[in-house]
């Protein structure tokens, strides 16, 4: 009886928190990402080639999961919510991922790493202004959640308006990255991030809503990878003239388009 209560406490504790652990892996996979890919992208390899190539890794795998494991449960998909994927797609993968990696060549991982932790907050607030969250002043929790976001925004102006001494690498790192962050490109590189948090952060709000009329995750992933490689690839069309852009020249861009792809479909699926 003792093991049998154990046990049970132990499933309700697992399934109570697992969703905390997974997002927690989720940001650690993101860290490790933000250097794999400035490392690409100083050997070469441009930022929305790198997205485009990304998706379409993301949805040739995606697609038969999706299709063989939710055959009974897919609901069927409309013309409005057709659409709704489209935006969906552009506005939190396409759009985001492309102004997100291009402010990369602009900044460092650090400063990526740090500003990305608004999002939470700028979701919170967006929320509030669209009228989605209640915040109750005279309870413990929504004081909590306002204290909490005044401090990210804080520690990220922080981090903006003040950059200390370099911290120079090891010589013998494993991953070196060529740093050309002037003061200028440092400015343009921050405006870049703010506008691809501000629409990540439309984008968990309205993916939210899309999941409670398509709830097949799998293949709602799929859809969002495909129609992501599409509008990626066009756009990167318009930007890049030259065949030779879209070449993956060393080892270290094939794996970190490969690594990308799995933190593509943990950030489509997470919610």
């Amino acid at each position: 009886m003792w093991f049998y209560t154990r046990a049970m406490a132990i499933l309700y504790a697992y399934s109570r928190f697992i969703p905390h652990f997974l997002m927690i892996l989720v940001q650690i996979g993101y860290s490790f990402l933000y250097f794999l890919a400035e490392a690409a992208f100083s050997h070469g390899m441009s930022p929305h080639v790198f997205v485009t190539y990304r998706y379409i890794v993301g949805g040739l795998v995606m697609f038969p999961l999706a299709y063989f494991l939710e055959r009974k449960v897919r609901p069927k998909l409309t013309l409005v919510l057709f659409l709704e994927i489209f935006v969906l797609s552009l506005l939190g993968a396409s759009l985001t991922v492309n102004i997100y990696f291009a402010s990369l060549r602009y900044t460092s991982p650090t400063f990526i790493t740090s500003m990305t932790n608004t999002v939470p907050s700028m979701t919170f607030i967006i929320a509030i202004m669209l009228r989605l969250e209640i915040v109750n002043l005279r309870n413990p929790r929504g004081i909590a959640k306002i204290v909490g976001t005044l401090l990210s925004l804080a520690g990220v102006l922080t981090i903006t308006l003040y950059k200390g001494p370099e911290v120079q690498s090891l010589q013998s790192a494993p991953i070196h990255i060529k740093s050309n962050a002037s003061q200028q490109n440092w400015v343009k590189g921050t405006i870049l991030l703010v506008v691809s948090c501000i629409t990540w952060s439309l984008w968990f709000i309205m993916q939210a809503y899309t999941l409670k009329r398509y709830p097949a995750q799998l293949s709602l992933s799929a859809l969002i990878n495909g129609f992501a490689a599409a509008q990626s690839a066009v756009f990167t069309v318009f930007m890049q003239h030259k065949p030779a852009a879209w070449s993956i020249g060393s080892s270290i861009v094939f794996w970190s388009i490969i690594y990308a792809v799995s933190t593509s479909m943990n950030s489509t699926t997470e919610n």
